[in-house]
């Protein structure tokens, strides 16, 4: 490694100390999941350099359960990671001329990278499409870490994990949670907990999911058209 990359990093590694420790529990919580549904450890270690989608691992693991349907698949992954669009075009600049770096840069973005990348400042001196990179990978590589070995250690738990899906749960919760309080209003989470209710009696718990991430997206879509509107100035 020469000193390019090695300086960038250097200073890439004390933005991920605090993610290192979200995702190495996090990670392991989701090895665990797996090997309680029956997969090997081999699955989740797999899963965390192929998928590196966070909660979209843990909905694959009750997707390869259940009956093979691709198209719902697709649409579901879609749906519940349609906010990388967004982060997406706002890195447009920061990942401008970041050579072959970008095709990992795009694939190994999640919301605590985004964070990182988006909000850090380079050092000078420091080579900046290295250090996207190196939070990139760095991130992947806590939540490898932990996923394997909760996959390799989870069946020599002595504890019962029957129940333990219920991370899932509580990771959205806490989610929802933690995006009400930077909130100053509050008009978009209570839309998404008002469709959600509705699509949940119309089409039941067991297909309730994609209608309801749909018509939030639709519903969240006509919101942001209607303020770009009223921030427009009119000729």
């Amino acid at each position: 490694m020469n000193h390019v990359k090695r300086n960038a990093l250097r200073a890439a590694f004390p933005h991920t100390i605090p993610i290192l420790t979200g995702f190495l529990f996090l990670g392991m919580t989701y090895g665990i999941y797996m090997r309680s549904l029956g997969f090997s450890a081999v699955y989740p270690m797999v899963m965390s350099l192929t998928i590196f989608a966070g909660s979209m691992e843990f909905v694959a693991g009750k997707l390869l359960l259940g009956a093979f349907d691709p198209i719902q698949a697709a649409v579901l992954t879609l749906t519940l990671n349609a906010r990388h669009l967004f982060y997406g075009i706002s890195m447009l600049d920061k990942y401008k001329g970041a050579g072959e770096k970008k095709c990992y840069l795009i694939f190994g973005m999640c919301d605590e990278t985004f964070s990182v990348n988006c909000s850090a400042q380079v050092p000078e001196g420091v080579d900046r499409g290295w250090f996207y990179f190196f939070v990139t990978l760095l991130d992947q590589l806590y939540w490898f870490t932990g996923a394997a070995l909760g996959g390799l250690f989870g069946a020599m738990l002595p504890f019962n994990t029957q129940g333990l899906d219920f991370v899932m749960t509580a990771m959205f919760v806490v989610i929802f949670l933690e995006q009400w309080l930077k909130e100053e209003r509050h008009a978009s989470s209570l839309l998404g907990l008002g469709l959600s209710l509705l699509c949940l009696t119309v089409f039941g718990a067991d297909g309730f999911l994609i209608p309801s991430m749909l018509a939030i997206l639709a519903a969240l879509t006509l919101m942001g058209r209607a303020e770009w509107k009223k921030e427009v100035p009119t000729a």
